[in-house]
């Protein structure tokens, strides 16, 4: 199973994300990501046996508890790239509130999943969603000046769960499934 941690954006944010993503429709060389399917990236998994599933889903229950997360509010707006504007690889929708409490929780499935024997993160965590990814430089000129220009808001959401997800690749793009949700506070 290929597993991720995420926090789902709900179904009403779906048609802001595609809104925004239409700014970027004559950048060549973005592959977007489905905006039904838009969501935070908490922790990359990877391919997990799914023999590994019941002692996770208690480690993710724990590390709801130590992160000591009630439910809050996230605004999501802001734009940005991986790695840097030079070089596009992602292109990306920020978070402009609830960012403290995304990285208390990430922090507290950061311990528990290394802990298991999970691959630490290489990076500092950003919390984010994925708009598009960047398959060639055609339209970087584009990308560079509405990262610069745009500080686009396009809503607010209650997160009140993390979820295990699984990703099953297919020809038309990533498939998502909730494998298990775990409730905060």
């Amino acid at each position: 199973m290929r597993l991720f941690v995420s926090v789902d954006l709900p179904d009403d944010l779906a048609d802001p994300v595609a809104d925004l993503q239409d700014e970027f429709a004559d950048a060549s060389g973005l592959d977007f990501t489905g905006p039904e399917q838009a969501h935070l990236t908490m922790k990359f998994l990877g391919e997990t046996d799914e023999d590994r599933l019941p002692a996770l889903e208690r480690a993710l229950s724990a590390a709801v508890d130590d992160a000591d997360v009630d439910p809050f509010t996230v605004r999501y707006g802001g734009l940005g790239v991986f790695p840097s504007l030079d070089y596009i690889s992602v292109v990306w929708l920020g978070v402009e509130a609830g960012g403290e409490e995304l990285t208390r929780l990430h922090e507290a499935i950061e311990d528990r999943t290394t802990a298991m024997g999970f691959d630490p993160e290489d990076h500092e965590f950003t919390p984010h969603v994925t708009l598009a990814r960047m398959q060639h430089a055609g339209g970087k000129d584009r990308v560079q000046d509405l990262v610069r220009e745009r500080e686009p808001t396009i809503g607010e959401a209650r997160v009140d769960e993390i979820r295990l997800t699984e990703s099953t690749l297919t020809d038309a793009g990533p498939v998502y499934s909730t494998v298990e949700s775990f409730p905060l506070g």
